[in-house]
């Protein structure tokens, strides 16, 4: 079994450490993004226009969250949005 070096630079360790905290954190919001925009379409789906507006709004606060702390760039972001309310709609219209 290989032996772990023993002289490591010191910021290379804290720069490793704070890129875990990142992916981490990076991970979460991405998560919250997907779920949120899920429960929006299966609201839509359900042809339940009040609840899939409440949650369209919670998915575009998450989706600007991520984009404000970096998580996902500013285009993707607004391209998801966008297709996200399209899609809304299009499940709502299908309905009439």
């Amino acid at each position: 079994m290989a032996k772990k070096k023993q002289a490591r630079h010191a910021s290379a360790l804290k720069a490793h450490r704070q890129s875990l905290r990142r992916n981490e954190r990076n991970r979460s919001r991405k998560k919250l993004v997907r779920e949120a925009s899920r429960a929006v379409l299966e609201a839509a789906t359900a042809k339940d226009q009040s609840k899939a507006d409440k949650l369209l709004a919670e998915a575009m606060s998450a989706i600007d969250k991520a984009a404000k702390a970096g998580t996902i760039h500013w285009k993707a972001a607004a391209r998801k949005k966008s297709r996200l309310v399209k899609r809304a709609q299009g499940q709502l219209a299908a309905a009439k």
